[in-house]
């Protein structure tokens, strides 16, 4: 091969990146090495300058001064700060992005809370104002002299019925009667006192039977006198005024013993029966006042008392109000809204629903503003639900929170978080 040919290979790969490598590594040996020295040095120079600078940016960077990078549309990006894991971190946002977003920030302080607090109700019969209408024994419905919804008085007439234990219960009076009334007359002395007594107490026991099974004064009355149309029939009354809530029986129907047959209830105080939750840490006393709303209607009401105990059904702690209902705009059966007004029992930090955001591990966080534009994810706990707003821990007062636009700021640390190139 031509000589000068292998000459300028050689001038050629010593002056290549991997010559000028190669002629760092042996210049301790090659003498040829002295014809290149001030190249190397030169770009190791450039080099050394080119890393200065980088640092010098790392450090900008990290100073706590950041630049929103305009993109190729004329928006600002906003700047993501990592962790040293690559976690997302803090957001800067620029003001403009604050204002279209409608971002809202507040400090936080230490407050009682009042609030009103929700419930599903239902409308419920007083039952200390209701009086249940039963046979005492096994009858047979002649006759209803009444109907569904019927305002009624104390001592009017409800039904008629037929009973056998009735009609024997009478003729033992119809006996019993005159031989008291004979015994009486003669006197304790003539016809002896355990003949007197015997006689007294048939009569009073055959009373007691027949008042139990619902006769009046007027019946026996009627008894006496052997003026009664027929034996074994009775009339039931009411025993306070009221509307007819229920009335279920027909007649002819033969009734057992206890069988409902009419409800009468006093609807100018009603219950109302609120569902809560049975794990809320909340105490309501009883004289403590709420609202109750049914349809357009809206009415004081007043706690009775609270069950200690949580119903088998609906799985939740019932509260017992009274409401006045003198106009008889509610009735039993009726769906309502509870309110309650309430207030924290000690003083809280709380923020609104919308300022809580999950992170990417399912832990509640809300952004706090360390710097002007600049949020921070920072985990908290939750305490107490007060209506629109909830009681946070790991957060001290005088704390700026983001409480209005949380998502936003959640979204663009999560699009600053993406990768398209995955470094």
């Amino acid at each position: 091969m031509n000589k000068k040919f292998i000459a300028f290979l050689i001038a050629g790969l010593l002056n290549s990146p991997a010559g000028i490598a190669s002629e760092r590594l042996h210049s301790h040996t090659s003498p040829k090495a002295s014809n290149h020295e001030h190249h190397s040095e030169a770009h190791e120079h450039h080099s050394e300058t080119h890393e200065q600078n980088n640092e010098g940016e790392k450090e900008h960077a990290h100073s706590g001064h950041k630049h929103d990078t305009p993109t190729t549309s004329g928006e600002v990006e906003p700047h993501i700060e990592r962790d040293e894991h690559g976690h997302d971190g803090a957001v800067t946002l620029a003001p403009n992005q604050m204002t279209q977003a409608d971002i809202v920030v507040e400090t936080l302080s230490l407050q009682e809370i009042d609030y009103q607090l929700y419930a599903p109700g239902e409308i419920l019969t007083n039952g200390y104002a209701s009086y249940r209408v039963s046979p005492r024994v096994p009858s047979v419905v002649l006759k209803r002299h009444i109907g569904l919804g019927e305002h009624v008085k104390k001592g009017q007439a409800l039904v008629t019925l037929f009973s056998e234990s009735v009609a024997n219960a009478q003729a033992e009076f119809r006996k019993l009667w005159p031989d008291w009334k004979r015994v009486k007359s003669l006197g304790q002395k003539t016809v002896g006192a355990q003949r007197y007594v015997e006689a007294k107490s048939n009569l009073e026991a055959i009373e007691a039977t027949l008042l139990a099974i619902g006769l009046t004064e007027d019946d026996f009355e009627n008894l006496k006198s052997q003026s009664t149309a027929s034996l074994g029939e009775y009339t039931l009354r009411a025993e306070i005024d009221g509307s007819v809530l229920a009335d279920e029986f027909e007649q002819g129907q033969r009734i057992e013993a206890g069988d409902s047959l009419i409800l009468i209830a006093d609807e100018k105080k009603l219950w109302v029966e609120a569902h809560l939750p049975p794990n809320l840490r909340l105490s309501l006393k009883a004289g403590e006042k709420a609202e109750v709303r049914s349809a357009d209607i809206r009415l004081d009401a007043v706690i009775s008392q609270e069950a200690h105990t949580i119903d088998p059904v609906t799985r939740t702690r019932l509260v017992r109000l009274l409401v006045d209902n003198v106009s008889h705009q509610l009735h039993p059966g009726q769906f309502a809204e509870v309110f309650f007004n309430v207030k924290s029992e000690h003083s809280v930090i709380a923020v609104p629903e919308s300022a809580l955001i999950r992170d990417e591990h399912g832990d509640w966080t809300v952004f706090v503003e360390d710097h002007p534009g600049e949020f921070n994810p920072i985990e908290v706990e939750l305490g107490q639900s007060y209506g629109d707003v909830r009681e946070i821990i790991g957060i001290e007062p005088g704390t700026r929170v983001v409480t209005e636009g949380a998502f936003f700021v959640a979204s663009q640390i999560a699009k600053g978080g993406f990768d398209p190139h995955n470094h």
